[in-house]
Formats: C-alpha cells, sequence, structure tokens
C-alpha cells in the first residue's frame, strides 16, 4: 500500500522543483560558454571528459539494475520434499539445516508435487485503537469496489493470512502498485520469507505506516496487488479501489 511515500514525494515527480532555472539560483550558468575555454583546463582533457560524460550516460539506473538482476537469477533445479529430505543424509550440517527448514512436515501429507501451493486467506488492516478491518479474499481476485477506506493521517499495517502446501515456497513476496488519477503514486515489494508446507496458516505483518493527509491526498485510489516467489509464480493478483477519506467509515 505505502500510501505516504508516493502522495508527499509526488510534487517534484511533477516537474515543482524550485531550483530548477537558467543561470538563477540553484542552476548558475558558467561565464566561460561554449566559445570560451576554460583556460584552467588542458586541451587533452576535454575529450577524456566528454568520454566520460558519454559512458555515463550509458549507465543503467539502479532500479533498472535491480529488475536485470530479478531476471537474471537462475535458481537451482526443483525437487520435492521427499527427493530434498532423502539428499545428504551423511552431511550433518544440511541435515540440521533441513531439520529447521522443514520442521514437523508430513512427508506423507505433501506427496510429490514439485510447485508448491499458497493460499492467501485473508488481509487485515490493523490501526491503533480500532478493530482490525479484516478483508476476506474473493475467489474472482476482484473485490468489491471501494474494497475498504482509510483515514487520513492514520498509523496502520497489513497483515495477511496465508497457508503453504505441497513443496516449500521460496522467496514469497509482495508486489503492490498505487495510481490516483492515472498517475502511479507507488510502488512496494516487501519480501515476506520462505515457507515450508503446514496444515496451520502463517501471518505475517507489514510494518507500520501513515495515510497521506490533507485535500490532495484524499479520494479515490486503484491498486493492484499480487503475491509472488522465486519463480516469479503469482500466487494471487487483486485488483481493486480503496479511498482516504477525513474519518473512519462506520463498522
Amino acid at each position: 500500500m505505502s500510501l505516504a511515500v508516493g502522495a508527499v514525494s509526488s510534487s517534484k515527480s511533477m516537474g515543482f522543483d524550485e531550483n530548477k532555472g537558467d543561470g538563477k539560483e540553484g542552476n548558475p550558468v558558467s561565464e566561460t560558454g561554449p566559445n570560451k575555454p576554460d583556460p584552467e583546463i588542458e586541451p587533452d582533457t576535454v575529450a577524456a571528459v566528454s568520454r566520460q560524460m558519454s559512458e555515463n550516460s550509458l549507465c543503467t539506473t539502479e532500479d533498472e539494475e535491480d529488475e536485470d538482476t530479478e531476471a537474471k537469477i537462475e535458481l537451482g533445479p526443483q525437487c520435492t520434499l521427499k527427493e530434498l529430505s532423502e539428499k545428504d543424509k551423511d552431511d550433518e550440517s544440511l541435515r540440521r539445516w533441513k531439520e529447521q527448514l522443514l520442521g514437523s512436515v508430513d512427508m506423507n501429507s505433501v506427496g510429490e508435487t514439485l510447485d508448491p501451493d499458497v493460499k492467501i486467506f485473508s488481509l487485515a488492516i490493523k490501526s491503533p485503537g480500532r478493530d482490525d478491518i479484516v478483508l476476506p479474499i474473493p475467489e474472482s481476485g476482484n473485490p468489491k469496489n471501494p474494497w475498504f477506506t482509510l483515514k487520513e493521517g492514520s498509523r496502520y499495517s497489513l497483515e495477511f493470512t496465508f497457508q503453504v502446501s505441497n513443496n516449500i515456497v521460496s522467496g514469497l513476496k509482495y508486489k503492490n502498485n498505487v495510481w490516483k488519477t492515472g498517475i502511479k503514486v507507488d510502488n512496494t515489494k516487501e519480501m515476506i520469507g520462505t515457507f515450508s508446507p503446514q496444515p496451520e496458516p502463517y501471518t505475517h505483518e507489514m510494518p507500520e505506516e501513515t495515510t497521506p493527509s490533507g485535500m490532495f491526498a484524499r479520494g479515490t485510489y486503484s491498486a493492484k496487488t499480487q503475491f509472488l516467489d522465486d519463480d516469479n509464480r503469482c500466487y494471487l493478483e487483486l485488483n481493486y479501489t480503496f479511498e482516504i477519506k477525513k474519518d473512519w467509515q462506520p463498522t
């Protein structure tokens, strides 16, 4: 969700930067000019500076490198839990690691399925001094709009309840994109973790955030939420809208 960052920082992304200008404070124009070379710079160094700028212009941004890194990660061959439990039985450190990872998994109940299965049961909005807003996940993946309402300037956190079966899910993560009036105001990625199958559901609570406040923050937002793993397998995608208002809605 992470609405606070996107709403607060949107003024600069829309071009409201007070330091922009030509020759004014914050962006002075050099006095040497294109036809007046700086006498302190040797002629041979100009080409080197030019080459360096050209090379730097080809460098990818940090976000692009992250995306490329994620795309280039090659995971090892996948195996069933039974195969994993049988491997390297003589390696004491590996045996302890598998015991810690698998816990009390019943090998007879998980079968020999390669692909894990993750079911997201519910999403809860937790805010201090208020009862949790529990949002069941519809089977269609498209909740009734608006799905929920947040109070402006309020502290809240999200809690997911989910179950893992069949096999270990590696690198389960939460991704959320938020738009307001067609403009993307937030892009959140949160690593949840790696989980082994078990009959009891897991719960994961996100870090606490604060909703933005003010006239421009209030209104209707659209969002797309996804739960994916290291293989980019999507277990749930939700498309919905929510609102930020002056006060909480009566329950």
